[in-house]
């Protein structure tokens, strides 16, 4: 196949693409048409696809299941009733359900978390059997997330265990539910402790809470420098960073850049869940993403929760995620807005540390296609994903909205 006329990542000229057997083979201004199928853009933006790089896919779609009053705490409160009664078809027609909303929408990679505190391995089945059904469609990352708390949960550290060599791909931790702070601690060192000896990915849901006393971010980042494997770690959500004084975020910059380690922030859940145990004024409780940005530290943004018992709403759009991120992390700026797309992009790619992510010679030929010149117009005027490509093939296709106005 040959693509024509492309603004390839905000480029302000157009190029070519020259695809053969799912490789992009060539990149120019102009490729000279041999016979190949023709797909001319008319100047469309083509960006890497979208990577979600957090996002529950067993609890996607239970809204109505529980009625949750809107906190993290009360979240968890309804998902230990709603667990004990899942089956692995009701979890994976959710999943799916929520996977094919995500891709029509230029998603192609996930990284998900799966709850491993229940009393059944049901929910990991499904998404096992997933991972491997649409294994040439979207690619799914499996975090087996303790819930309830690694050192505070009877059995956790054998649960999660066993999950990793059922096929998980890495290991998550909650050090802000642990019982004590010492568990906070035993917790982040038994998981850094286990990514060493088995390899596995590391994200954790980190400090997700509005109160400043909650460190364990400074434990896991020690841990991932001392072992030499920040670029495979994650922190995840960090909202309490909103609530850290300046004077101790200070101290805690100097080891977050030395370990290298990744964070992902989730601005639609972060919004939504953080400032509720808060009078007025109300946080925000989202971490810093601009200061970690500007420091050099990678950050990718998660659309976290699909109508589940901790957010009522969410379809996979990560155009809407990005939105959100920017307003209510005060980056507002033309240049920030018009490279925002890095968020869900690039930056997603390492956080999962994927390999030959990019549209770039040599590369799968796997991008997407949206309805506007640059991504500043896409954040904008809220444009769709017109294509999905992955390895050459359309596996995702939207018509581009038509609008009449009468005057």
């Amino acid at each position: 196949m040959l693509i024509k006329n492309a603004y390839i990542e905000n480029d302000k000229n157009l190029s070519d693409i020259l695809i053969k057997d799912g490789v992009i083979k060539k990149i120019a201004r102009s490729v000279p048409q041999g016979g190949e199928e023709v797909l001319d853009l008319g100047g469309k933006l083509m960006i890497p696809p979208y990577v979600d790089s957090h996002l529950h896919l067993d609890t996607t779609h239970s809204v109505d299941y529980a009625l949750s009053k809107g906190t993290l705490w009360s979240g968890i409160a309804c998902w230990n009733e709603t667990k004990k009664n899942l089956t692995v078809s009701d979890v994976r027609e959710r999943a799916l359900r929520a996977v094919r909303a995500a891709v029509s929408r230029g998603v192609q990679h996930i990284r998900t978390h799966i709850d491993v505190c229940a009393p059944n391995t049901t929910a990991l089945e499904a998404m096992l059997d997933l991972k491997r059904e649409l294994r040439d469609i979207c690619n799914i990352q499996i975090i087996a997330f303790p819930q309830e708390g690694i050192l505070s949960f009877k059995d956790c550290k054998a649960r999660i265990e066993s999950a990793l060599r059922a096929g998980a791909d890495g290991i998550g931790g909650i050090p802000h539910y642990e019982y004590t702070r010492e568990y906070s601690v035993g917790s982040m060192n038994y998981v850094i402790d286990l990514a060493v000896s088995t390899g596995a990915l590391v994200d954790v849901h980190c400090d997700e809470t509005d109160d400043d006393s909650s460190r364990g971010l400074e434990t896991l980042a020690a841990r991932a420098l001392e072992a030499g494997i920040g670029e495979r770690v994650a922190a995840s959500h960090t909202t309490a960073m909103h609530s850290y004084s300046d004077a101790y975020m200070n101290r805690l910059m100097r080891v977050l850049i030395r370990s290298g380690i990744n964070f992902v922030a989730n601005p639609l859940i972060n919004i939504h869940l953080q400032g509720r145990f808060d009078g007025y004024p109300k946080r925000r409780g989202f971490t810093r993403v601009k200061e970690l940005t500007e420091a050099g530290l990678n950050v990718s943004f998660g659309q976290d929760d699909v109508k589940d018992p901790w957010y009522p709403m969410g379809n996979g759009n990560m155009t809407d995620v990005i939105h959100m991120g920017l307003h209510i992390g005060h980056m507002t700026t033309y240049g920030e807005i018009l490279n925002s797309y890095k968020f869900a992009t690039h930056n997603g790619a390492k956080t999962l540390c994927l390999k030959g992510y990019g549209i770039a010679e040599g590369n799968a030929a796997s991008f997407i296609v949206m309805d506007a010149e640059n991504f500043f117009d896409v954040v904008c005027d809220k444009r769709e994903a017109l294509y999905s490509f992955n390895k050459g093939k359309i596996i995702a296709r939207t018509e581009a909205a038509k609008r009449t106005v009468y005057f």
